[in-house]
């Protein structure tokens, strides 16, 4: 009769249901809780190692095989990370494809505004030797095609120093050609792309405004006049604003990605079973 009484005490019921919830709870945290915890068994350690071995013909050093095994870490816990958002509902590729889709969303949220005109400066005066404009030169040149025997260009070559001492305009000089007969202010790699590299170096040294040559060129013998040089200088942001909004977008998204991992990271308790490897022993 007590028993019957029990079971039909409201009271009784609902501790009933507690004791339920506790260990539905406890059966669903528990999985939850041991997923922040990674363990690199030895067997995985020795895996990569192989790996590694396999690839680039020769044994892991300690530093490398500390490094491979940080990597599987890193991604063990993007990809954890990312299943948490259920990025893996779509796609395929589930493990490569949810740590990328989850470091985007690390990026993004980083910063969400395109960069000032100040952000830039500063980025572009803290790196001003990858943003050098390049040094120019301006000069004439006559040409003179080596398809014809080596007296004969030596002969017009004579006869056209005699007529710029007379000064004869340049341009009824030589031989009729695609080249252009002035360049105006070009990048030594410019005139090395469309004159070849060995007449570039050659007008550096090249007195300025006077005639000198002949220069050899991939088509032939120049006669050439330095006009002017611009020596290299600080790039300003007007002209290459393009290329250094690109940079600090992207060190910018690698800052985001690296910080968020380390704050991801120290949420993770990473056991790493390799007890012959005293590098890999130290936690993280």
């Amino acid at each position: 009769m007590r028993i019957r009484r029990l079971l039909r005490e409201p009271l009784f019921h609902f501790l009933l249901i507690g004791i339920a919830l506790f260990v539905v709870h406890d059966q669903v945290a528990a999985p939850n809780r041991a997923s922040k915890s990674i363990v690199v068994s030895e067997a995985l350690v020795d895996q990569l190692a192989r790996e590694y071995e396999a690839r680039w013909t020769r044994k892991a050093s300690d530093r490398e095989l500390d490094a491979l095994v940080e990597a599987h870490v890193r991604d063990e816990i993007i990809y954890r990370e990312g299943m948490a958002l259920g990025l893996d509902r779509d796609d395929e590729l589930i493990r490569r494809r949810v740590r990328q889709k989850f470091e985007v969303i690390a990026e993004e949220e980083s910063a969400r505004s395109l960069p000032s005109d100040a952000d830039l400066k500063a980025y572009l005066t803290a790196n001003a030797s990858r943003f050098i404009a390049p040094a120019k030169l301006s000069f004439e040149q006559i040409f003179f095609d080596n398809r014809a025997t080596p007296a004969d260009v030596e002969r017009a070559i004579d006869e056209a120093r005699r007529a710029l001492a007379r000064g004869v305009d340049p341009r009824r000089l030589g031989q009729v050609s695609m080249l252009p007969g002035r360049i105006e202010a070009t990048a030594q790699s410019l005139i090395a792309r469309d004159f070849g590299a060995e007449f570039a170096r050659q007008l550096e040294g090249v007195p300025l405004g006077q005639w000198s040559g002949p220069i050899q060129s991939g088509f032939g013998a120049h006669l050439v006049r330095v006009i002017a040089r611009e020596p290299a200088a600080p790039a300003e942001l007007d002209t290459v604003r393009q290329a250094v909004a690109r940079d600090w977008e992207g060190e910018r998204r690698e800052s985001a990605r690296n910080e968020n991992y380390r704050k991801l990271r120290g949420r993770y308790t990473v056991v790493i079973e390799a007890k012959s490897r005293a590098t890999l022993a130290a936690q993280r």
